[in-house]
């Protein structure tokens, strides 16, 4: 992705495997997505969670020193994170992804000309998926 970092840092993702282990990975948040980028040796294998199929950050959870929290996918695929609380990881990548459909919102409306109402329910749209 060309889109220029908002933040970086790692984060612990929690496996999918039966153990459910926490796994550090380097993350690098843009105004199009998260990247996590795993190992040298594997990077190849850098995941991408672009905005325009993540539908929410929810879950925040706070124990400890931690923040707790889920990216959910559009397709229902839930991805669980850890951050210590200082980072503030959770809000970052909430405020990046309801800019990102504000965005979308508004090149909506600027391609076709429409009407008040159909403004209004464009920007209903994007407040219930944000929120």
């Amino acid at each position: 992705s060309t889109a220029s970092p908002v933040k970086e840092g790692v984060l612990e993702k929690r496996s999918d495997g039966l153990l459910q282990l926490w796994k550090k990975k380097r993350c690098i948040l843009t105004e199009e997505g998260l990247l996590l980028i795993p190992p040298k040796q594997q990077q190849e294998l850098i995941k991408e969670l672009p905005f325009s199929t993540m539908k929410t950050v929810d879950c925040v959870e706070r124990k400890g020193k931690y923040v707790y929290f889920t990216v959910v996918m559009a397709e229902g695929k839930e991805i669980d994170f850890r951050c210590p609380q200082e980072q503030g990881w959770n809000a970052e990548i909430t405020l990046q992804l309801v800019q990102y459909k504000n965005r979308q919102a508004i090149l909506a409306v600027n391609s076709q000309k429409h009407g008040t109402g159909t403004i209004l329910k464009i920007f209903l749209v994007c407040l219930s998926q944000c929120f």
